[in-house]
């Protein structure tokens, strides 16, 4: 064992004095001035030029200039109001994409693949330049293919009709009987046989000149006159000639279209996916199935997701 003559004689003087007190520790100061001023004052090098320059140069690298431009687009703007979490409403988002993809859009779309066996992915790229737009939409194959297949019903199915026993007179104005007059076929289509009756001598007839001799039947559906009341109603918004269907009709069609369509949960090739998208294309209005239901939304900017990268800090402190 070591005395402890010896161990004073071994440790420095420094590390055998008493320890301060409490006192004396605190007024010890944080900062140690060395300058003969006193203030304490510290110098930095700052380069404004070289600063500038490295932003400049990184600024170029990143080539935020289109990343700009990219986002004063109008069209990416609007597009966001037809996201899948952005939408304000249903409304909104139809007249978005209404707005920014055309017919002819779907005919040029890349179809990506199926997504959780229900919905379709797909990319839309036009423009260049600084007017290049690249987006992801995902379409509800259901919602689409049914929209397909009701609009198809709406222009070429021919609804069967019954003959009445005894032709029923119709009452209606001189502008509806005119509206009638003028499209007739469109009424035969939809199931009502309306005659004009004259006489041969050539005199006015008295009482009403239009007369209904047949009627729609349907296994399913009851049509009545308010049918047809509402048929001509519809016709005179419309172009002579133009197709037109009452709501019982529409209805029956939405549920024929639903029954023949698309199931969700159900994997498609990609043939299949590409028909779905395709015929989009031919509708008049493809944003909204029968029931509502959304047919497509906007996925992803593909640019401005680019454009969401790491800073390259390194890049501020090169010569």
């Amino acid at each position: 064992m070591f005395e402890s003559s010896e161990l004073s004689a071994n440790v420095p003087e420094t590390l055998l004095s008493t320890t301060p007190s409490l006192d004396e520790v605190i007024s010890r100061p944080e900062v140690i001035r060395t300058s003969d001023t006193g203030r304490g004052d510290v110098s930095l090098r700052f380069e404004m030029s070289k600063i500038s320059t490295s932003w400049r140069r990184l600024r170029q690298n990143l080539n935020t200039a289109s990343t700009d431009a990219k986002r004063d687009e109008p069209s990416s703007k609007v597009l966001l109001d037809a996201g899948i979490t952005d939408a304000v409403s249903d409304d909104v988002a139809t007249e978005a994409l209404a707005r920014t993809i055309s017919k002819a859009d779907f005919g040029s779309m890349d179809i990506l693949g199926q997504f959780n066996l229900g919905f379709i992915v797909t990319r839309r790229r036009t423009g260049e330049g600084a007017a290049l737009m690249d987006d992801l939409f995902i379409v509800d194959q259901h919602a689409a293919d049914e929209k397909y297949n009701f609009e198809t019903l709406q222009q070429t199915t021919r609804i069967k009709s019954q003959k009445l026993f005894r032709s029923q007179p119709l009452e209606l104005t001189a502008g509806d009987e005119l509206v009638a007059l003028e499209n007739l076929e469109v009424l035969r289509q939809n199931g009502f046989e309306v005659d004009l009756q004259t006489t041969t001598d050539d005199t006015p007839v008295q009482g009403p000149r239009l007369s209904l001799t047949a009627q729609p039947v349907s296994k399913d559906t009851v049509f009545d006159m308010k049918d047809l009341e509402e048929l001509i109603h519809r016709m005179r918004d419309q172009p002579a000639g133009q197709m037109v269907r009452c709501s019982k009709a529409r209805a029956m069609f939405a549920m024929r279209a639903c029954r023949k369509s698309v199931m969700i949960g159900m994997p498609l090739t990609k043939g299949q996916m590409t028909g779905v998208v395709r015929h989009m294309g031919t509708m008049d209005q493809p944003w909204n199935c029968p029931h509502g239901r959304p047919t497509m939304r906007h996925l992803a900017d593909i640019l401005g997701e680019r454009d969401r990268r790491c800073v390259n800090w390194g890049g501020f402190g090169g010569d």
